[in-house]
């Protein structure tokens, strides 16, 4: 398989209770290399740029809204086929039916509280990584 990248934001719901650093020992015990990192407070409109692919969906203003309430932590992951292992360390989107030892089964507060984004493709991934970092930040 190929080294490759994608996006994981830890979203306000697990920086507020001092999760980062559990969170990315679990992404570096499954083989992923943090390879760049920022701590940011998106505004309202920074989110709703980030997630304009969602702004028809009935959930994009309060998932806008969420994602502005407090910092997060913007980081890019690298590692072999680094989308699916992402996603797999994540869990479900609803943390009732992520298997146990995924971040969202054992942190997520509720499905729209879930600690963490991952980019869901390997093309989705060069874009959102482009929002939040510029080459000379990713330090692989």
């Amino acid at each position: 398989m190929a080294v490759t990248r994608t996006l994981s934001i830890i979203k306000p719901d697990a920086t507020k209770r001092n999760l980062t650093g559990a969170i990315n020992a679990k992404f570096e015990a499954a083989g992923l290399r943090i390879v760049a990192q920022k701590r940011l407070h998106l505004t309202k409109a920074q989110a709703g740029a980030f997630y304009a692919v969602h702004a028809e969906r009935p959930f994009y203003d309060e998932l806008c809204t969420f994602m502005a309430s407090g910092p997060v932590v913007a980081q890019v992951l690298e590692g072999e086929d680094a989308v699916a292992k992402n996603r797999e360390v994540m869990g479900a989107t609803n943390p009732a039916q992520a298997d146990e030892g995924t971040i969202r089964k054992e942190f997520a507060l509720s499905i729209g509280e879930n600690s963490v984004h991952g980019s869901d493709s390997e093309e989705n991934a060069a874009i959102e990584i482009a929002f939040f970092f510029s080459g000379l930040e990713i330090v692989g």
